[in-house]
């Protein structure tokens, strides 16, 4: 669809009439992920084209013009984490969207065998954290207000390959409780029922619980508000949760939107 005019605008059009016809705010493109450079060149044309769009339908129509943002990656250049250096058009994404979602969770699971907080703020030992994501859109130059931070409320499982062994990068033997995930409202119900040892690691900035040889990596209380915290002392636009029917009675929605507010 991006990579011809025709097709583009076909798909832009269609994406404003859907917009108007049920009464949306705007738009939201969640494209995982563009696989190479020429990609990550039609997204940006593929901005360029859909905002000048919108632009018309707002100055036709008299109505406020569609908001106009996007799902993108944790980090602003995908080549550190899967081989093919490839960088999002940032002038573009500057320009055009009124603000990105960093999807700053999925850092590991299912596909690794070993353990790891798959949302974690810091890492003493990778790049692929949220710290580095965020701050590496913000050096290449997205205003850092078009910035938001996204949280997760699930988290991925694992199977220890030994139940002795159960800290950060354990060994697994394959996917946990829940076929390999669970919502934040399931790992309160697997803590509860399995008398799971709760680990809140300080430095990464995340939760993690065990219980036998299930593993689970989620977020919880303290670091959803220290997340929030730090997004806006990056001076960040806001957060989003990924996704809000998997809390529990609003629990991590509350203490996210205190945390932004005081």
């Amino acid at each position: 669809m991006a990579s011809q005019k025709n097709s583009r605008a076909t798909f832009i059009n269609s994406s404003i009439k859907v917009a108007r016809d049920y009464n949306f705010d705007g738009v939201d493109l969640d494209w995982e992920y563009p696989s190479n450079v020429n990609d990550m060149s039609n997204l940006g044309l593929l901005f360029k084209e859909w905002r000048e769009a919108l632009e018309y339908d707002a100055s036709v129509t008299g109505k406020p013009r569609l908001l106009l943002t996007a799902a993108v990656y944790f980090a602003s250049n995908m080549e550190p984490y899967d081989s093919v250096s490839r960088s999002y058009p940032i002038n573009e994404i500057s320009q055009y969207v009124d603000w990105i979602n960093a999807m700053c969770y999925d850092y590991h699971g299912s596909w690794e065998d070993v353990t790891g907080l798959h949302s974690a703020l810091y890492d003493p030992n990778s790049n692929i954290n949220t710290d580095f994501g965020i701050r590496s859109w913000i050096q290449a130059g997205v205003p850092s207000d078009k910035i938001l931070l996204g949280l997760p409320l699930y988290g991925p499982t694992w199977t220890l390959q030994d139940p002795n062994n159960n800290g950060v990068g354990a060994p697994t033997t394959g996917t946990g409780p829940g076929n390999g995930f669970l919502m934040y409202s399931q790992i309160v119900d697997f803590n509860r029922d399995n008398d799971a040892t709760v680990v809140f690691d300080e430095t990464r900035v995340s939760y993690y619980s065990y219980s036998g040889v299930s593993w689970v990596s989620y977020e919880d209380s303290e670091s959803i508000e220290a997340k929030v915290r730090y997004a806006r002392t990056q001076a960040l636009g806001g957060y989003f949760l990924w996704v809000v029917d998997q809390d529990l009675d609003w629990h991590l929605s509350s203490t996210a939107s205190q945390a932004w507010l005081t």
